[in-house]
């Protein structure tokens, strides 16, 4: 593992699978992955902290790749917001290997289904939300959102088991603070009652939580509450447009 520095061994469960295929053609080893039988290690006890997080973010990144290649160009603004979020969220030691993985995921087709059903298997479903806010991040860097990349979303999304209202609404956080999209967030008709309303925000901001993905280090929980205060603004408006105390 010596082409890796920061990550070194400990990568956890992203060495089996398509992902360990992944880091197996980027190290010239000819690891191969792609199962989707005997993502596990074998080993009692699972993975470390350090191991959970370092795979993860290789997650980010390869989905960041199927993202970025789905409308067949890469953009500058698409690649600087990856740099700029891993500085933020896994600091400036990453960044090399980091980007080292993106590449690979950029050159290497990518099965997306396996992918996503790997990553399936070893993250939290709010971990899974967390993902999808950073690739929409990404898709809008440029300020447009393709229509090809918004079908690779929802793929991610739909292969990660995310529903339509959950990924619904993660893409309304980036719309703009109509009242219209308020209550997409809050995974709600304009119809629903008051009551429905105020259940409908309990339940997401304890789903949507930073304290949630918390096991994944402090500078990952702050980088989620971003998509928390959506919750609590659309929550917020919805209050005001309806007088609701």
């Amino acid at each position: 593992m010596g082409i890796f520095k920061w990550l070194a061994g400990a990568l956890g469960w992203a060495l089996f699978g398509p992902l360990g295929g992944l880091i197996g053609y980027l190290l010239g080893s000819g690891m191969e992955g792609g199962s989707n039988v005997g993502y596990s290690s074998g080993r009692e006890g699972g993975f470390s902290a350090q191991e959970q997080r370092n795979s993860f973010l290789i997650s980010i990144l390869v989905l960041s790749a199927a993202v970025m290649k789905a409308d067949e160009k890469v953009m500058k603004s698409e690649l600087d917001y990856v740099k700029n979020f891993i500085r933020r969220s896994f600091g400036e030691a990453a960044l090399q290997d980091s980007l080292k993985i993106l590449k690979a995921a950029l050159e290497k087709p990518l099965d997306l289904p396996e992918v996503c059903a790997q990553i399936k298997l070893y993250v939290t479903a709010e971990q899974k939300l967390q993902l999808l806010h950073y690739l929409v991040g990404i898709a809008k860097a440029d300020g447009i959102v393709s229509e090809i990349e918004l079908k690779a979303i929802r793929d991610i999304a739909s292969y990660l088991g995310v529903s339509k209202a959950e990924c619904d609404s993660i893409l309304s956080m980036f719309e703009g603070e109509s009242i219209e999209n308020a209550y997409k967030i809050l995974e709600l008709e304009p119809t629903a009652t008051d009551e429905e309303v105020k259940k409908a925000y309990k339940k997401l901001a304890l789903k949507h939580h930073p304290d949630r993905v918390a096991t994944l280090g402090e500078d990952v929980k702050k980088a989620s509450e971003e998509k928390f205060k959506s919750i609590v603004a659309a929550y917020e408006k919805i209050k005001k447009e309806r007088n609701i105390n």
